[in-house]
């Protein structure tokens, strides 16, 4: 069935005026673009000589946090791995050598190069021993240097308690880090 003539509506061609044809108005609202941008307060920051300011919850390079007695908190459970969506965490389980737990991680492998630093893991490790740090400066010239391996989330570890910037979710209040006034 054919549409009727009344249905159809053409649309003729705009008439572009002589401004239009010699493209003033396109080249005033550029001027006004450059002119806005050079009068804004300027947001560039001097990477490394200025260091960012990152907000008190920046997730960034991972950790494995040791327990007092300085052994590595992880008890293997695979828990940081189920939950990745990423699928960057490795881990091979080992019979543990000391009383207290069944299992540890004899490997523990983090992809930093393909993790998108959600947070799950540290949300469903049921002993706090992974957690996201606030380094960010995180560099590497190979794929194998950006696959952090147990001694080196470790050593992260302790860089980051010699430095005194332990991540702020691990300091503990009466009802966690968030009800704390000072870091909302």
């Amino acid at each position: 069935m054919p549409i009727a003539e009344k249905d159809v509506r053409w649309i003729e061609d705009p008439k572009i005026g002589i401004l239009e044809r010699l493209y003033l108005p396109a080249m005033f609202e550029g001027l006004q673009t450059t002119v806005r941008h050079m009068l804004m307060p300027k947001v560039t920051v001097q990477f490394p000589e200025e260091q960012p300011v990152l907000p008190a919850h920046y997730r960034g390079v991972h950790r494995l946090n040791r327990d007092p007695d300085g052994r590595v908190k992880c008890v293997a459970c695979y828990m940081c791995s189920t939950a990745c969506p990423a699928h960057c965490i490795d881990i091979v389980a080992a019979p543990s050598p000391w009383p207290d737990r069944e299992k540890y991680p004899e490997t523990f492998v983090i992809d930093e190069l393909r993790c998108i630093y959600c947070g799950m893991c540290e949300e469903a490790c049921p002993v706090d021993a992974i957690e996201l740090t606030t380094l960010f400066d995180l560099t590497g010239l190979s794929r194998e240097e950006m696959m952090f391996d147990k001694e080196k989330l470790l050593s992260v570890f302790d860089q980051t308690v010699k430095d005194g910037t332990d991540p702020i979710r691990t300091k503990p209040g009466r009802l966690s880090v968030a009800s704390d006034p000072a870091t909302t």
